[in-house]
């Protein structure tokens, strides 16, 4: 079966040539489905191969319409010893092909499959496609917009397993936009600008790195890999890239970044396993303020998320930043924002912090707020309101990094609200310094 690389709905969107640096396809394609494959001895896995040069060979446990199976799939550089299906007429042939390339490149992916056979007679593909990234905004033969989404505009080869994980994060994305949007007209820059979100927000970091691999890997990231067949805890952090390739920047992209990260896991390593549970209380040992982080979005919905990651960054300029998981339901209205509010709760306030954690339809719901510069909703009763131009964000770890910059702020008397070990604290004088 031919993988076709037209599509009469990919065709209502032009190519973006500032964002697609491919004008050919990169790989040639070949898809096997079989049965009988030996399992791994520990569990089932997706197993990738790399062959500098030749190319790429993975397999993974699939489900089909036939019953359990596994899909062998082979990503050869053009011109290459695995582009070589061209002339492949039959199933049995397909799966003969298959297994030759397995013996001769792949031992020891070749004895998982002394008695594999096809699922059925369509259990094979091939083909090839080029990455493109499409504008997003198409117009229908009636004149009117649509928004195109996933694989019709951002189509990444899949040599990264990429097309799920983008066509679920730009769903949730839109569908934050849409109900975000309300009853106003779905217009042509409605649209651009629910991509853009999409885009720097997600798809961006999938097409950087997918295109990455599609090109000779670099010394770094050879190293990388090697070092991830000793260290357990760098091939969890890259296996774990593949659920959000976000968190392969920047150590996949930079020699000296990618040294201090085998540096880290290795102490890590010699260390004992990293328990992240027990660093998180560790971490809460350092007692902290409670904060409120605020918004409105472009219809007019207010949005709140409880922090304590709140700090001052700069004096000059009045610089603060705060921590948003890069999950959260909040994070498409910090995206877009152009300012936000730091409320700094009052030690009676402990329900606020708790109300604005809990995911709710409405947060606001029976709390009293002022109408803060630009919009923002401000908390009545807190210690203190910053009203803040979001001037930045920055990806790490499993977190964003907000920066905003303080336009307007504003104190008032009162008792800290504090959490310490996972507890609300109240905060006394200490009976030391009392004179």
């Amino acid at each position: 079966m031919p993988l076709s690389v037209r599509s009469s709905l990919g065709g209502l969107f032009a190519r973006d040539p500032e964002k697609s640096p491919y004008a050919k396809p990169q790989r040639a394609l070949a898809l096997t489905y079989v049965t009988g494959m030996t399992p791994r001895a520990e569990h089932s896995a997706v197993c990738f191969n790399l062959i500098p040069e030749v190319g790429e060979y993975f397999v993974f446990p699939a489900l089909t319409t036939t019953g359990p199976c596994e899909i062998m799939v082979f990503e050869g550089v053009p011109g290459g010893p695995l582009d070589c299906w061209d002339d492949v007429r039959t199933p049995v042939r397909h799966l003969e092909r298959s297994l030759s390339l397995l013996e001769a490149y792949l031992p020891w992916e070749a004895e998982r499959c002394r008695h594999v056979e096809l699922t059925d007679p369509s259990g094979i593909l091939t083909g090839r496609l080029t990455p493109t990234v499409r504008r997003p905004v198409g117009r229908l033969p009636s004149g009117a917009p649509v928004l195109g989404m996933a694989d019709a505009v951002v189509l990444n080869d899949p040599i990264t397993g990429q097309g799920s994980n983008n066509a679920a994060k730009c769903a949730e994305l839109y569908l934050a936009g849409i109900l975000e949007h309300g009853d106003d007209p779905f217009t042509a820059e409605w649209m651009q600008t629910t991509f853009d979100r999409y885009w720097r927000g997600y798809a961006q970091w999938v097409v950087s790195w997918t295109n990455a691999l599609l090109a000779p890997p670099k010394p770094h990231v050879l190293k990388l890999l090697s070092a991830a067949q000793e260290l357990p805890g760098l091939a969890g952090t890259i296996v774990n890239g593949f659920d959000d390739p976000r968190a392969f920047y920047p150590w996949w992209f930079d020699a000296d970044d990618a040294d201090r990260l085998i540096a880290e896991k290795r102490d890590q390593e010699q260390a004992g396993r990293f328990d992240s549970r027990d660093f998180r209380r560790a971490l809460g040992q350092f007692a902290t303020g409670v904060t409120v982080i605020t918004t409105r979005t472009e219809d007019g919905r207010r949005v709140g998320v409880t922090a304590n990651s709140f700090s001052s960054a700069s004096l000059e300029p009045p610089l603060v930043l705060w921590c948003l998981e890069r999950t959260a339901p909040s994070r498409v209205a910090f995206d877009g924002c152009t300012h936000f509010g730091v409320n700094v709760l009052a030690a009676d306030q402990h329900h606020l912090s708790r109300q604005f954690s809990t995911p709710t339809e409405d947060k606001f719901a029976g709390v009293a707020t002022l109408e803060g510069p630009s919009g923002v909703p401000l908390l009545d009763g807190a210690l203190a309101h910053f009203i803040c131009r979001n001037v930045r964000q920055i990806e790490l770890g499993d977190h964003v990094i907000v920066v905003g910059e303080v336009e307007r702020y504003q104190t008032f008397e009162g008792e800290p609200l504090v959490f310490h070990s996972g507890f609300y604290r109240v905060a006394t004088r200490h009976p030391d310094l009392d004179t």
